[in-house]
Parts: C-alpha cells; structure tokens; sequence
C-alpha cells in the first residue's frame, strides 16, 4: 500500500504553557485535497504551519511519503509551497515574484521563463508582469502569490485561508480557476478555510478542527449529511439540534421523541435513549395547516407558529423561527413566504423527510446499545 504524501502522528502544539494543538493523526494521500474547516482560533493556521515544517511541534512528527521529517528541513520544505491569507511579496515586480522560488532553487534561466510565462498566463495576470506589486489589488496580489506557488510544481500546496481577505466576486473567481488547476496538475493539497461551501466545492475529504482537536475526518458530504456531535453540526449550518428520545425501530424506522412529537428517522444502527436530533433548515418544508396527509413524501409533519422572519444575506431565501413547543429554523424561498403569505403569528405545518434526520447519541444516555448493530 503506498504511503501518505503527507502526514502527522501524535502530533501536539502548545505555545506559552497551554496546549493549542493536538492531532493524534492525520493524512493526505498524493493527489487529494484534504480540506481542513473550523472557526476562528481552531487552530488551523497552526497546523498548516507544523505541515509546512515552519514550526516545530512540542511533541509528534511529520511524515512525508511514510517516513518521518528528520535532519536539515531544506531538502523537504523545497518541496512543498504555502499560501497565505496575506499574500508575502517581494518588493519588485509580478514577474520577479514569480520567478523568485525557481532561482532560488537553481531552475536554469530558459526554464525559469517558460514555467513563469505559463502561470502568469493560467492565474490572467500575465499583462502585469511588469507592475510593481505596491500597485496590485488584493485579488490581482493573490493571484501572484499563487502563481508563485504554482511555478515551482510542489509536491505539497498548503493553503491558509488564502480568500478570506477578498472581496466576494473576487472570492469566487478565483475559487473557481483554483478549482480547474487542481483538478488538472491533481496536486497534493491541504486546503484550510472557514468557509463551508469552499470546502465542500474542493475538498475530497473533509476535516474538522475546533479547539485544536481533530472532530471528524471524512468525505464531505458524509461530514455534512452526520456529523459527529452537536459542536459539528452547528459548526457546519445545522441550526436544528434538538435533544429527544430514541424509543427504538418501527417499520424500519427509528422513531424519535421530541417533545410532544413522534418523528421517524432513517439509521443503519439501532438507537435508544437520549440523542440530539439533528435536522438542516434546507431540509424544513413549510405549508398551511390543513386536514389529512396530503400529497408531500416526507413522514415528519410538525405544526407550529412563526416567530421571526428575516432575509439571509443578499440572495432570495427567508430564514423563519418556528414555535412547534421547540424550536425550529426552516429556510424557505422568499417567493414561498410571499405565497404562504406568512407574518409572525402564522399557524404552519413543518414537514421533512426520515432520511433528513441525524441523531446523535446523546452523552450520560444509553446511546448505542450492546448487541446486534450495537459497538
């Protein structure tokens, strides 16, 4: 079996006494990009700076192709290249800053001009070749770090946030064209961001670090469908995380208790006792109370009255806070709002499907329970 490009083992990371890092282990695969999410003061940037082996961990080691980082760094640091939020450029021209790695690395003049010349083209900075870097702006200055970068073929890109600092058309132009040259070089990439959907688009696995610790590690849309633990899940946009009461299968179904409400829920293992019930507020359907079931495919309906509505961001979507006798945040379009001509005070009917839901057992609780599809 080959190797990790990169990896950790028993890493840890503290700074004036108190520990900010610990990952007891973690890998990237050659050609993978291993997206690394969480809030601010995760610990992110500190981890992409043990990887790029611009600090020492206080305990641990760092393994490129299976063997661990030993002696001069040098040999390993050439071959590997970081971006930062902040784009660290020398004080001359585009150009220079991109040639700069290739000459310090002894690339001969001719090659130097071809590699140069070919990234100033991909990253549409090729016409500032000659402009000072005092006169960029901060997409046109992190376009150059990443041609920077880029012209030197690392076998390792690291990435410490390097859109948050831009302008949101800018963010995603450039998230767009990062998106085609990873895709076409299949570089090895440690990709780290608080930004979800960025991490959703370019990550092939994702892993999520809060308080320096390591919380879940997986492919995207498995981390997004069930994370881990309640801290997770609100961390990745799930508003609705309500305590219940698992009461075991029916119908193949695991029926939960929330409440006064029975809802059901889809599950490869058999659960009973406390857990959190996790459900998306994209996943919340809203529509007048009526009588009967009707036509809608979802096995969860519950009723309630609207709290609160307001508009999300610039886009056409309507955040609602629900009373249900808990809680509920659902997004709806805003054309949907208009149509259900909802006001606070409107009676609705909640409704989604047993597939939406994730329950999470709940610690001090049963959980899990020995036995079959038990651990």
């Amino acid at each position: 079996m080959t190797p990790p490009k990169l990896a950790v083992r028993g890493l840890a990371l503290a700074r004036g006494g108190r520990l900010i890092l610990e990952v007891p282990e973690l890998a990237v695969q050659a050609g993978e990009v291993l997206a690394v999410v969480g809030p601010n003061g995760a610990g992110k940037s500190a981890l992409i700076r043990v990887l790029a082996l611009l600090e020492r961990p206080t305990r641990g080691e760092v393994l490129m192709d299976g063997r661990p980082v030993t002696g001069p760094l040098l040999p390993y640091r050439r071959r590997m290249a970081v971006v930062f939020q902040e784009p660290l450029l020398l004080d001359t021209t585009v150009e220079g800053n991109v040639r700069a790695g290739l000459a310090l690395r002894g690339v001969p003049r001719r090659e130097q001009e071809r590699r140069t010349a070919r990234w100033l083209e991909r990253l549409g900075i090729a016409h500032l070749a000659r402009r000072s870097v005092r006169h960029l702006s901060g997409g046109e200055a992190q376009r150059v770090s990443l041609a920077r970068a880029l012209v030197l073929e690392p076998e390792v890109l690291l990435l410490d946030e390097p859109f948050a600092a831009l302008d949101a058309p800018t963010h995603r132009e450039l998230l767009g064209e990062l998106e085609g040259v990873l895709r076409e070089t299949a570089t090895t990439v440690v990709f780290v961001t608080h930004d979800r959907s960025d991490a959703l688009r370019l990550g092939h696995r994702l892993a999520v670090l809060m308080g320096g610790r390591l919380r879940q590690v997986g492919p995207p849309e498995e981390v997004f469908s069930q994370p881990a633990d309640p801290e997770v899940a609100t961390f990745l946009g799930v508003e609705n995380v309500l305590p219940g009461q698992a009461l075991g299968r029916e119908g193949g179904l695991t029926v939960v208790e929330v409440g006064a409400h029975r809802l059901q829920a889809v599950t490869e293992e058999r659960l009973e006792g406390p857990v959190w019930v996790c459900v998306r507020p994209e996943h919340l359907v809203l529509g007048p109370v009526y009588q009967g079931e009707g036509p809608s495919s979802a096995r969860n309906r519950v009723p309630g009255v609207v709290r609160r509505l307001n508009p999300l961001g610039m886009g056409d979507q309507v955040r609602a806070d629900l009373d249900c006798g808990f809680p509920l945040v659902a997004y709806i379009t805003a054309q949907a709002a208009e149509e259900l001509e909802l006001r606070p005070g409107s009676p609705v009917v909640a409704t989604f499907k047993a597939s939406t839901v994730h329950l999470i057992p709940r610690e001090g609780g049963p959980g899990r329970p020995e036995g079959p599809g038990g651990r």
